[in-house]
């Protein structure tokens, strides 16, 4: 008996928005998610960014979106998350990501 395995799609990750002030990322910074576990990147990472990522990452490799909650009003293909970083109390910046496969 053959067991069906399911290629993890690679993911793309990109800031689209930053409420206050992020001292990581600037809007438009990109890294990706490969092969199912492998971050590549050329930008610094920030720890309170993959909390809010590592959740949800394996869900968005092999199924949409919207089954999890998080997909886009106008892009249901693409995911939507944000860092942990309570921007209005602690002066920092909370960045907003969207996830697509590649």
């Amino acid at each position: 008996m053959s067991a069906c395995l399911r290629v993890p799609m690679d993911l793309v990750i990109r800031v689209i928005e930053i409420k206050g002030h992020c001292a990581v990322y600037e809007v438009g910074d990109v890294f990706r998610l490969e092969e199912g576990y492998r971050v590549i990147t050329d930008i610094p990472l920030c720890m309170h960014s993959l909390s809010s990522i590592i959740p949800y990452y394996n869900a968005l490799q092999v199924s949409e979106p919207t089954r999890w909650g998080l997909a886009g009003t106008k892009d249901s293909t693409k995911a939507y998350v944000q860092c942990l970083d309570a921007y209005p109390y602690t002066g920092g910046g909370t960045a907003i990501f969207e996830i697509s496969k590649e």
